[in-house]
């Protein structure tokens, strides 16, 4: 009780300026909490708080927006604690908003940059199957004969050995254990390949 009484008169000491600095802070700093637990747990699923991102990432272009609302609790965030930092050293009110603000505006633009490089490595990792054309690639799994089935190469694209499905027009099987080229895609997961060297 005396700790709620406590905490009671130290608001009504705060003036007007300072009790929107305390509220802003204490308020997104709690969302900033719920949502790294969220990210954390649920694999970044920003749910909780509606974060636009996920609607980019099958853009092909833009994987990661400067307006989100995960970069919004972060601008708040630190405007509110360099605010109330700025009030404890006296500066004029004027001069408090534009710390804030340009404190907030370049944590957000470092993590801006920083996801922006990320997003860019993670999509430099897709597989561009047409990358395989015209490569050297060893069966892994028998390929029936006039595309008579499915069979499995193995393959180096992209600086990476991959495991890709494959057919022929090869009047006859290609063993495994045998090398081979890439003559054609078929689909997006498909290499038509020939044992004939």
């Amino acid at each position: 009780m005396m700790k709620t009484l406590s905490i009671a008169t130290w608001w009504q000491t705060l003036g007007g300026v300072e009790k929107f600095f305390w509220a802003v802070a204490l308020l997104f700093s709690f969302m900033f909490v719920v949502q790294t637990i969220i990210s954390f747990i649920g694999g970044d699923d920003d749910g909780a708080f509606g974060d636009s991102d996920e609607y980019v990432d099958g853009d092909g272009g833009i994987d990661y927006q400067f307006f989100t609302i995960k970069n919004f609790i972060t601008f708040f965030t630190v405007f509110g604690w360099v605010g109330l930092a700025c009030l404890q050293g006296n500066l004029p009110l004027a001069q408090v908003i534009l710390w804030s603000s340009l404190s907030g505006i370049a944590i957000v633009m470092v993590m801006f940059f920083l996801f922006s490089r990320m997003a860019k490595l993670r999509s430099s990792g897709t597989l561009l199957i047409q990358n395989a054309l015209h490569k050297q690639a060893e069966t892994y799994l028998r390929i029936p004969a006039a595309r008579g089935g499915y069979g499995k190469v193995h393959i180096r694209v992209q600086g990476s050995l991959r495991e890709l499905r494959a057919l022929t027009d090869d009047e006859v099987d290609v063993p495994t254990g045998k090398p081979v080229t890439v003559i054609g895609i078929v689909n997006d997961s498909v290499l038509l390949v020939t044992g004939k060297m």
